[in-house]
């Protein structure tokens, strides 16, 4: 027999509770149903119409993607919502993004996704509807510690998203479940083939949801893009770029120079110059800072907190203090140079395994 996700590992909430699953017509979500409605509670699965593709709006990735999610609802034998919230998407996330990009930045639009749309529109969707939780299908898990809610990292490190959740705070999170945290992809995948859940076994979500294709195509189609001088660091000019907002800090390929490798050190908005540079030690840091910081219990600390850091998702940990400055940011020095920071990502900040928080880098 399967082991079981239930509420009861975390907490004394009783079951038989409605829950609003977010089906995203996927493998994970799928099975996080499943547990959910073979735990005990009352389950609805609920797709979020987020996005169309502009070039199929009547057959695009996201209306496959909702079929899918009612193929698994009706195989359930749960109820089945769509909840639209394309023009709220757009509005928070979509033209965020693009704004940010415009601006020299390299944006994270699944953060804002995450805390905007999920864990708030959602949620008040789906309390209409008579949810008691919401549940996703994120590899993290929940905890109930001192009557506050933590969130740490899945089992599973290789599918691990709590980088993703930093601006999640308690009331977003006395809400919500996260099934999948105590379990690995492999498992969840063969929990699929034994309940013969109508979910994909090996498509993954895309990086970016509302992105199908390239994202320089869709930066090109929607932003005024102006070439202009790429520059190294003797002040030579190499060539020309074909726009700031389709490169970013440390990128090596696509920049269209002999000679190299070259990578990406700044990209100057004012000038619309691209500075290179061959030497890739000119790209480490060992300090940024950041602001719009979040800390998921609540209390912001009063003074220099010691944790390990990541600046990407992809990147490893870093042991890192954070201190508040004068002027209301925050500066984060690593104890071993960091690559490619990037203004616009995020930088998240951990002890252990539990998430404390983070904020939008803004330079080094």
């Amino acid at each position: 027999m399967a082991r079981i996700w239930n509420k009861h590992q975390q907490s004394n909430t009783p079951l038989k509770k409605k829950v609003f699953v977010a089906l995203s017509g996927g493998l994970d979500s799928a099975v996080s149903a499943a547990l959910l409605q073979q735990a005990g509670y009352e389950v609805a699965g609920c797709f979020m119409k987020l996005w169309v593709d502009e070039a199929q709006p009547e057959d695009g990735a996201s209306t496959e993607a909702q079929e899918r999610a009612r193929k698994i609802a009706n195989y359930l034998d749960i109820p089945f919502f769509v909840f639209d919230l394309q023009a709220e998407f757009d509005q928070a996330v979509i033209q965020p993004f693009l704004k940010a990009y415009q601006t020299g930045l390299t944006p994270n639009p699944c953060v804002f996704c995450n805390e905007q749309i999920k864990f708030d529109l959602f949620w008040q969707r789906a309390q209409a509807e008579g949810a008691d939780f919401m549940a996703t299908g994120h590899y993290v898990i929940l905890r109930l510690k001192n009557n506050l809610f933590e969130l740490h990292r899945g089992d599973d490190k290789s599918k691990d998203q709590s980088y993703f959740l930093w601006r999640l705070n308690q009331a977003h999170l006395q809400h919500s479940l996260f099934p999948l945290g105590h379990y690995r992809k492999h498992r969840v995948r063969k929990l699929a083939e034994r309940w013969k859940l109508p979910a994909p076994k090996r498509l993954e979500s895309m990086e970016i949801c509302f992105i199908p294709g390239s994202i320089d195509n869709f930066l090109s189609a929607r932003l005024k893009l102006s070439p202009g001088p790429i520059i190294d660091d003797q002040g030579q000019e190499l060539g020309q770029h074909q726009g700031l907002p389709l490169y970013t800090i440390g990128q090596r390929k696509k920049i269209g120079l002999t000679h190299g490798p070259y990578y990406v050190r700044k990209k100057d908005i004012k000038k619309n110059t691209l500075l290179v540079t061959k030497d890739k030690r000119t790209l480490a840091n060992r300090h940024l800072f950041c602001t719009e910081i979040n800390w998921i219990d609540g209390v912001e600390p009063n003074r220099t907190v010691s944790v390990k850091a990541k600046i990407r998702y992809h990147h490893r940990m870093s042991a890192a203090k954070v201190s508040r400055s004068s002027d209301g940011r925050y500066r984060v020095d690593f104890r071993r140079p960091q690559v490619a920071i990037t203004p616009g990502q995020s930088v998240v900040f951990y002890r252990g395994s539990k998430l404390l928080g983070g904020g939008v880098i803004i330079e080094e």
